[in-house]
């Protein structure tokens, strides 16, 4: 039986960024895809959080993708457009639609943006719980100076997913839903480049096509930062959920600190970071590196036919 996957995502491929300059991420687009050309995933819906642009993008790329490369046969639905507010917890229609869809059959969520919509649906529908099989998040470090450094210039990224709601993932442990990490530390460790991109714009698929001119400019901002390409965060999300066997994990405990921000030049902004390691705290599976010959591996689950 195939995968039962519900993608919750902050998407935003080709956006330029709201609050200052430059063009927002794309690997969410190439988590996406690869799931919608994978022959053992089912994606029983899609809904849209805010995160790297907001709700009002990341929503109508959602149902463009959905559109474009899968038919329109991905039902689609909106989600939250700020953290939780734990004073007002206020449902949406992605929640609710997300509810309706536990109650018929266990789900692999894939979260690849803030968890807040996950959150929100523990919240909500608490009795909803045992039904998530799996709740797969890119967020989490193992110390608070593992820093995400962006090519060699000096500049260090937040975990932003984890940044942007603290207290949907603080739910989510509490709930005790199994939870995989796809941090910083594994994307890392894989690069797409302009031959990547100039294959996948030769492919003939319009998917590959899409995502191939919509990368080019956040290529740049990384070859301006000093990298020889880029990392696409989420596809090791995806990839874990179709291929597991390709990604290397270890179990360990998640918990939340309070350190110095590594983002700011000032020694009195300080902020929370997810860390895990073998303390006490929530067990999650984390992720850290991938198998031999991956980069190929991702490529040719790439260049398959939506």
């Amino acid at each position: 039986m195939n995968k039962q996957v519900w993608i919750d995502t902050d998407l935003s491929v080709g956006m330029e960024r709201e609050n200052r300059p430059g063009y927002c991420d794309v690997d969410d687009g190439y988590a996406i895809l690869q799931l919608m050309k994978a022959d053992n995933v089912d994606i029983v819906g899609m809904s849209s959080v805010f995160g790297n642009t907001p709700l009002k993008n990341a929503h109508p790329l959602c149902e463009m993708m959905n559109t474009e490369f899968a038919n329109g046969e991905i039902p689609t639905y909106r989600g939250g457009g700020e953290k939780i507010d734990l004073s007002n917890v206020q449902s949406n229609a992605a929640v609710d639609a997300l509810a309706e869809a536990l109650k018929n059959q266990k789900l692999i969520i894939m979260a690849i943006g803030p968890a807040t919509n996950v959150g929100l649906l523990l919240l909500k529908y608490p009795e909803l719980k045992d039904q998530i099989e799996e709740v797969v998040l890119v967020a989490g470090r193992r110390t608070a100076q593992s820093n995400f450094a962006i090519g060699n210039k000096g500049r260090n990224a937040g975990d932003a997913n984890f940044d942007k709601d603290v207290a949907s993932f603080e739910v989510i442990f509490q709930n005790g839903v199994p939870v995989t990490l796809a941090p910083f530390e594994i994307s890392n460790k894989v690069w797409l480049t302009q031959k990547d991109l100039d294959t996948l714009a030769k492919s003939g698929d319009a998917g590959n096509q899409w995502i191939a001119k919509e990368s080019q400019n956040w290529l740049q901002q990384w070859l301006d930062q000093g990298a020889e390409g880029f990392n696409p965060f989420d596809v090791l999300a995806s990839h874990y959920i179709i291929s597991p066997e390709d990604i290397i994990s270890e179990e360990l405990n998640a918990r939340m600190e309070i350190h110095p921000n590594d983002t700011v030049d000032d020694p009195n902004h300080f902020k929370h970071y997810l860390l895990c390691d073998k303390s006490p705290g929530y067990p999650v599976k984390y992720c850290y590196d991938v198998a031999g010959g991956y980069h190929e591996k991702l490529m040719r689950s790439l260049m398959l036919k939506s």
